[in-house]
């Protein structure tokens, strides 16, 4: 959300014959770092074909000014961005347009499966309120039928601020819901997590187990990989929600 692209990037873009953005508004930097570059690159929106919704799981705009634009933690629409990718390279570069549907073809299976394994692993839980650290697990929620009861940053945007009274109403709606458990995030600080966990009398699953939102985790770890980060996610909602 707050990614400043270097002059590196902007000559690695300048160079690119294919540039792909997630879309719905995460890169807002893109279009003017595109033009500083003088880029001749074919675009991807990897967002295409893809059904936004709100942060409330409610359906966005049409002009999608609203959208949630972590539309990777569903693995279906992350299957649809590999989707839309596949189809810019194999225009971008025929000769090899059959090696990169192959590819592109297999990791959507991968993608099918994993949602199968999630829903298998999910599917018993009786209390599936959560806390998370902000609000980028949206699609990942409404496709597995989680409620989000609230997050320590109510914003799509990692450095949105919490004020008294929203720190003090979300912890009286964790201890009306009876939320088991506020989950941090790997990538974010768990401070205010654990101070409204303490406050509300409920625990902060954090550290190794925080989830992976807006990146990945060090090559080699539990999210080094798309797949593996969705995993240790699921298995951390599995493990603390039961």
């Amino acid at each position: 959300h707050d990614y400043e692209p270097t002059a590196a990037d902007v000559q690695n873009i300048a160079e690119a014959d294919v540039v792909v953005k997630n879309g719905l508004g995460l890169e807002k930097w893109f279009d003017d770092t595109l033009k500083n570059a003088d880029s001749k690159a074919f675009v991807v929106d990897a967002s295409a074909n893809v059904i936004a919704q709100k942060a409330d799981g409610s359906p966005a705009s049409g002009d999608g000014h609203d959208a949630d634009p972590h539309i990777w933690q569903n693995p279906l629409w992350a299957r649809v961005m590999v989707h839309n990718i596949a189809l810019a390279f194999e225009r971008e570069d025929s000769d090899n347009a059959d090696a990169y549907a192959t590819r592109a073809a297999a990791y959507e299976k991968k993608l099918t499966d994993l949602d199968a394994e999630i829903t298998a692993q999910l599917a018993p839980l009786t209390n599936r309120k959560v806390v998370t650290n902000h609000d980028a697990f949206g699609y990942y929620l409404t496709h597995y039928r989680l409620q989000l009861v609230g997050s320590v940053i109510p914003s799509f945007d990692t450095q949105a601020e919490l004020s008294a009274k929203d720190v003090a109403a979300l912890v009286s709606k964790i201890k009306a819901t009876k939320v088991k458990a506020i989950f941090a995030e790997a990538a974010l600080p768990a401070k205010t997590a654990e101070a409204i966990g303490k406050e509300a009398g409920v625990k902060v699953v954090a550290g190794d187990d925080a989830l992976y939102g807006d990146s990945l985790g060090p090559s080699g770890s539990d999210g080094g990989t798309y797949i593996g980060a969705i995993r240790h996610n699921t298995k951390v909602f599995v493990d603390n929600l039961k």
